[in-house]
């Protein structure tokens, strides 16, 4: 990945990477390594406002001793949620988890390397609402999760003003959001997680619109992300 990719976040803000140390070009633009940041321009409320990069350590190359980052890298917004990166030069991927002995030939990729496949996630329902003056005793919400080689998952609630907050809910929250099962670990082909609102949690959270994020991310590091909104009022 380089300077040259283009970066979005799920509400369609732009991303500028920033390097720490350019000190290596493909096709003019800088190559990133581990750690270097960037800048978002989300028209969303509470906003995207940037991200720092992470390696997935699927290849072996490193830049002055960090891992380089690969287009495919699974990597996430400020707030928790998947940035969609799209890498444009010509340079071919042969990276391997290891490093290749001098003049030797590297082994060919594993069926998960080579997985070209985005996960697929589905939200049940996709919006729901909750009213104060005669509220449920909860919502449950479904997230069914698919993919042939499957690595994790991340559950995020951003809320939009007047509350502009953000949490993840991988593991729940104990004021009143329950995920079954949660820790975010995914390693059969279909899975399906259950995140059960209390009234008390939605109450808490407060009148507007709250969004409910499923991202499932691919051991080549591909994902797909699902919301459920929920309007309290």
């Amino acid at each position: 990945m380089t300077t040259n990719a283009t970066v979005f976040c799920p509400h369609g803000g732009a991303g500028t990477s920033i390097p720490a140390m350019p000190i290596w070009s493909i096709e003019g633009g800088i190559a990133l390594r581990e750690g270097d940041s960037g800048t978002l321009t989300c028209p969303f409320l509470p906003p995207c406002v940037g991200y720092t990069l992470r390696s997935m350590k699927l290849n072996a190359s490193t830049i002055a001793g960090a891992n380089a980052i690969l287009e495919t890298d699974f990597n996430q917004t400020l707030t928790g949620l998947p940035l969609l990166i799209a890498e444009h030069h010509h340079t071919v991927d042969n990276s391997t988890p290891t490093p290749i002995a001098n003049g030797a030939e590297p082994a060919a990729l594993s069926s998960e390397l080579a997985d070209a496949v985005a996960p697929v996630v589905v939200a049940a329902p996709p919006t729901a609402a909750f009213v104060l003056v005669t509220p449920v005793p909860a919502i449950p919400v479904t997230f069914t999760l698919t993919s042939a080689f499957p690595s994790q998952w991340v559950l995020t609630r951003v809320s939009e003003p007047p509350s502009s907050s953000h949490a993840d809910l991988t593991n729940g929250d104990p004021a009143g959001a329950v995920v079954v099962p949660a820790g975010g670990a995914w390693d059969t082909p279909t899975l399906v997680v259950t995140l059960t609102l209390s009234a008390a949690y939605l109450t808490a959270l407060g009148t507007g619109r709250h969004h409910f994020y499923m991202t499932g991310v691919s051991r080549r590091g591909l994902s797909s992300v699902q919301e459920s909104v929920i309007t309290v009022s």
